[in-house]
């Protein structure tokens, strides 16, 4: 059976998107992009925009309640990452970074540490800006997954 992809669409980019977009029409595979807001998705019986309310974690919590197990997430929520995981299903970052039980304790603690430096204010700043490089290893990482788990 093939997996469907979620995404945790108020923040991936929208060259990510695209990517996923073209892998869903070419693989046939169900896209669902979960966002607070209205999304514009190419027309297609394979991919559709889901809004949910406004609020803390509300995108997150409905991608858990409706994924299944094997299913792939795509988002640089490591919290929401965690979980997918400990549901059995799959996790990938718009980077292309692949979320898996062998690094998800590590992830959570380190994004917990620098969460921890912001709140005392001894780090400022976030992730550097999406390059054709992030984009490229993301689209490899995407196809890597996708030739295991959806033929």
């Amino acid at each position: 059976m093939k997996p469907t992809i979620w995404v945790d669409a108020d923040a991936c980019p929208n060259l990510i998107k695209t990517v996923l977009f073209r892998a869903a029409q070419k693989r046939q595979l169900n896209l669902r992009l979960v966002a607070n807001q209205f999304m514009a998705v190419p027309p297609s019986k394979y991919i559709a925009a889901i809004r949910v309310g406004g609020g803390f974690d509300v995108v997150d919590d409905y991608i858990v309640q409706h994924a299944q197990a094997g299913d792939l997430v795509i988002t640089a929520d490591i919290p929401l990452a965690a979980e997918i995981i400990r549901l059995q299903g799959f996790a990938l970052n718009p980077r292309g970074e692949v979320y898996s039980q062998d690094n998800i304790g590590e992830k959570l603690a380190m994004r917990n540490f620098m969460a921890d430096m912001r709140d005392c204010g001894l780090l400022s700043g976030g992730a550097a800006a999406m390059s054709a490089k992030d984009v490229q290893n993301f689209a490899n990482a995407l196809d890597r997954f996708l030739a295991h788990r959806a033929s």
